[in-house]
């Protein structure tokens, strides 16, 4: 059962904030505790970036091979995944893990990507790097000026590979979780990474590679992921699973038990938290609201949220709409605020579609409006 309690409050300046208080009848759960052996270890959720768990995780360290998720987004990116390269000189510079290609052997971009993911081939790395970036180094700038983008403010990358020899790549877990919370978006991306096999063929080698993420035959709610190693880095992580329109990624960067951890992860998040849709697409009502009556208020999109089913209580949608005097098919008109607890949360922006009849209005009405919009 449940009910709703109203809120309603008045602003000059041309506002009106309206707040919806959801309030629920609910039994209270008991959470266990989330652990991990890590030394940074994050459980986020994809969709809404909220974090369900955390450990150390604007701590900055070496990430190792899990930096090939940021060398294949930029790959596959550049949208030439069928085109076929000739493997050159770069190839006498890698070491450690490899698919072992060799120079002047024939492959698609495409079968290179899953060499890079599948293997951890640190020559299908340079080999991807120096056909997208024209070369080596251009290409670690293309992975820095991507990490800024998508907000990874605390990465620096050095190599398409994560070897620590010369120059590591580092990160945080958080950076990581954002990382492949952005590349899980694209369906190619997500193809290769939840590939437990792939077969290719060149013009010098047949190949059958098999996926190193064991996860991916172990747990059924797994859906892609990286794995990585180096001395310096020590086993390092990044899976990603869903199950129930729960969407989640789950970093860890020094842990000696970290398929287990990431299992344990999120068996306990799926069994505690579920999804709730706050906000919907399209044509909302606001209780009270008159300024825009002759009109229709809508949102663009959905909002999802993952709770705690003891957090509903907690939930506050907050309306607020700007009385504009002229405004236009699709204009944005105000915004609606979700707090959990008083913390925000999501911010949807409120738009207006005008109606026909509203030209229609008499001197008296639109000299009403003229007046309220003095308020």
């Amino acid at each position: 059962m449940s009910f709703f309690s109203y809120i309603f409050i008045g602003e000059i300046m041309k506002k009106i904030l309206i707040c919806l208080i959801f309030l629920f009848i609910f039994t209270p759960l008991t959470v266990k505790g989330f652990e991990t052996s890590a030394s940074a270890a994050i459980l986020m959720d994809m969709d809404s970036g909220r974090i369900l768990y955390s450990k150390q995780i604007h701590l900055r360290r070496s990430v190792a091979s899990i930096s090939k998720i940021m060398t294949a987004i930029l790959a596959i990116e550049s949208g030439n995944l069928e085109t076929i390269i000739t493997v050159g000189d770069e190839i006498n510079d890698a070491y450690g893990s490899g698919i072992y290609i060799k120079k002047g052997e024939q492959i698609k971009l495409k079968d290179l990507l899953y060499g890079l993911m599948l293997r951890s081939g640190n020559d299908a790395a340079l080999a991807i790097a120096n056909y997208v970036g024209g070369n080596v180094d251009s290409f670690v700038n293309m992975m820095n000026e991507k990490a800024k983008q998508i907000g990874m403010k605390n990465s620096e990358f050095n190599n398409p590979s994560g070897l620590d020899e010369d120059e590591g790549n580092y990160s945080t877990a958080y950076d990581m979780a954002i990382l492949t919370s952005y590349a899980m978006k694209n369906d190619i991306y997500q193809s290769i990474v939840s590939t437990k096999k792939h077969k290719v063929k060149t013009n010098l080698n047949y190949y059958e590679w098999t996926n190193k993420n064991k996860l991916l035959f172990t747990y059924n709610y797994l859906t892609g992921g990286k794995t990585g190693f180096t001395e310096i880095a020590k086993r390092t992580l990044v899976t990603t699973a869903s199950k129930n329109d729960l969407n989640l990624v789950v970093v860890t960067l020094n842990d000696g038990n970290d398929f287990a951890d990431h299992k344990s992860l999120y068996d306990e998040a799926f069994s505690v938290f579920s999804n709730y849709k706050i906000l919907q697409s399209g044509s909302i009502n606001i209780p009270g609201e008159t300024y825009y009556k002759r009109d229709t208020l809508f949102l663009n999109n959905d909002f999802t949220y993952p709770f705690l089913d003891s957090e509903l209580s907690q939930v506050t949608i907050k309306y607020s709409l700007n009385k504009l005097r002229e405004y236009s098919d699709n204009q944005v008109v105000g915004k609606a605020e979700v707090y959990i607890n008083k913390e925000l949360v999501n911010t949807s922006e409120i738009y207006v579609t005008t109606n026909k009849n509203k030209e229609q209005k008499n001197i008296f009405e639109k000299i009403l409006d003229w007046i309220k919009s003095l308020w």
